[in-house]
């Protein structure tokens, strides 16, 4: 492997990581959850999640700015959606994951 080679696995090993620090907040995830069904406004979004205003604006801030959410305007309202559906697949095959866990560590704990 030659050292532009390696280079380009270790920018790619930081993009991915950098990507999954965006989805390692709970209120991102909550947000990404919600917008499964279509775009929402951010006061909209607070009200499925409750969850404070400026910290909903904050989180969507950082989820924009990895390029998970798009966002449109009319007149003064903002309209959010997810960027690509994929999205919700990684957060279904992480879910399917963790409860694949979850049922291992039940049957340890069980075999004790």
């Amino acid at each position: 492997m030659t050292l532009s080679q390696r280079n380009q696995k270790v920018k790619l090993s930081e993009f991915k990581a950098d990507f999954f620090k965006a989805l390692s907040n709970p209120v991102r995830i909550r947000i990404l959850d919600e917008l499964r069904d279509g775009e929402l406004t951010v006061s909209e979004i607070r009200d499925r999640i409750n969850v404070e205003l400026p910290n909903v604006s904050q989180q969507l801030a950082v989820l924009k700015s990895k390029n998970l959410v798009v966002y449109r305007k009319e007149g003064v309202t903002i309209f959010y959606a997810c960027s690509d559906p994929k999205i919700f697949r990684l957060l279904d095959v992480a879910k399917e994951i963790f409860n694949g866990q979850l049922s291992s560590l039940q049957k340890t704990i069980r075999a004790l």
